[in-house]
């Protein structure tokens, strides 16, 4: 669905049960989230993406869509979350509704934006080219934790009231123990150690999906998906990926089962969308990492997710129930003979419809959009981040107990 906007929600998003709770209720629908954004030069962020602008321009013109520097397709879009928090920042003084706000002096902020495209600096920069010594990522990195360390900003708080997105989770390698006291926005918690990353001060975001956004009056019905349960991707991974190597000769001869290897490229992303289309249920299997993409293609596709990934963290679970549109499984039960056919064949009908109603209606929450709506996975996000803001000041509060008494007795 088009609707004046590069990608948007295509079903009413109000509709969703988390905005009649108390959790996302009045006061926190009220309150704006302050937003000081360092003026970063463009090699940090819209340069990747060729965008030049006039002598001394920091930022393109985001008034126009024409004028927007799009994002690489393909498997890039899905840690795009760094472009769609960025423009969402440059255009929030102009009139429209979100949760976020941007200010111009950062001591009346909230939480102060690092925009560094850190996913896109991975994936497009972090091998060497020609006689480079140094890549262009790492490079990017030293000097973003130089830039961080010589800021009154950062200084007055240790960096904890800053945010920084590292949604791919090889993004910021170099760079994160040293600015792990920053809030990151991530796709999981695989990667880092707990001293660095954690639910505690870090926010879980959505992949951004790479397949068609089905519409609700489109989505099929249990009887309209023939398929009992689909999985399309890398077989062979290490760590806790291995059980998709289990799971393969489990279920690979069961006639309603689709599992099998497959990628993005080429055709494969069409594929992938026809598959989860026609299924009841699609499987997020534990990869290299404990989330993938997949799950939020299945939300796109209307295919009721069954995550088996132990250790997986999920967006805005704090205001979401997971297990009113997703099955959860452990691996351990997961890879016994028939365990899972036994299940999911178990599911009568009623039963399914019921998880997929309440998937079209949660579905919305996981669109990145632009202009943001009221809900969307960039709303969504900014209000994660606001509820982080409370420990946030809290620990500021208890630093500051002492420091009036403290700069009182250096005066006499």
């Amino acid at each position: 669905m088009r609707c004046g906007s590069l990608s948007c929600p295509n079903t009413n998003v109000g509709a969703s049960r988390c905005y009649r709770n108390k959790t996302c209720g009045r006061n926190q629908a009220l309150r704006k989230l302050k937003v000081f954004v360092y003026d970063l030069p463009p090699e940090f962020h819209f340069g990747l993406l060729g965008w030049k602008g006039h002598t001394n321009q920091t930022w393109p013109n985001v008034d126009s869509h024409s004028r927007i520097p799009p994002y690489p397709g393909g498997l890039n879009l899905q840690h795009s979350v760094e472009y769609w928090l960025t423009l969402d920042l440059l255009a929030s003084n102009t009139p429209k509704v979100g949760t976020a706000v941007r200010v111009q002096n950062s001591s009346q902020a909230d939480i102060v934006f690092v925009p560094f495209f850190s996913s896109l600096s991975y994936n497009r920069h972090s091998k060497l080219h020609g006689k480079e010594k140094v890549s262009v990522n790492k490079m990017l990195q030293t000097k973003l934790v130089q830039f961080l360390m010589a800021r009154d900003e950062w200084k007055r708080f240790g960096g904890t009231d800053h945010l920084i997105v590292a949604h791919h989770p090889n993004s910021m390698l170099h760079a994160r123990k040293k600015l792990g006291s920053a809030m990151f926005v991530l796709a999981d918690f695989g990667r880092y150690p707990v001293e660095i990353a954690n639910l505690g001060k870090d926010i879980i975001a959505p992949y951004k999906h790479v397949v068609r956004t089905i519409p609700s009056g489109e989505s099929a019905l249990f009887d309209r998906r023939p398929i009992l349960m689909h999985f399309q991707g890398a077989i062979y991974r290490k760590d806790g990926g291995a059980i998709r190597q289990e799971l393969y000769y489990l279920l690979k001869d069961e006639k309603d089962v689709h599992f099998t290897f497959g990628t993005y490229r080429g055709n494969g992303i069409k594929k992938a969308a026809q598959g989860m289309a026609s299924s009841k249920f699609c499987l997020n299997i534990a990869g290299d990492t404990p989330s993938s993409n997949r799950l939020f293609d299945a939300i796109a596709s209307h295919c009721v997710p069954v995550i088996i990934s132990d250790d997986i963290e999920l967006p805005f679970e704090d205001v979401l129930d997971y297990s009113e549109f997703c099955l959860f499984v452990r691996a351990s039960d997961a890879v016994k003979k028939g365990y899972l056919l036994d299940l999911l064949r178990g599911i009568e009908k009623d039963q399914w419809t019921k998880l997929w109603e309440r998937l079209k209606e949660i579905a919305p929450h996981f669109e990145y959009s632009y202009p943001s709506q009221p809900g969307d996975a960039v709303d969504m996000v900014w209000k994660a981040v606001l509820r982080k803001t409370s420990s946030v000041q809290f620990k500021r509060h208890r630093k500051n107990r002492y420091a009036r008494s403290e700069a009182l007795l250096k005066r006499i």
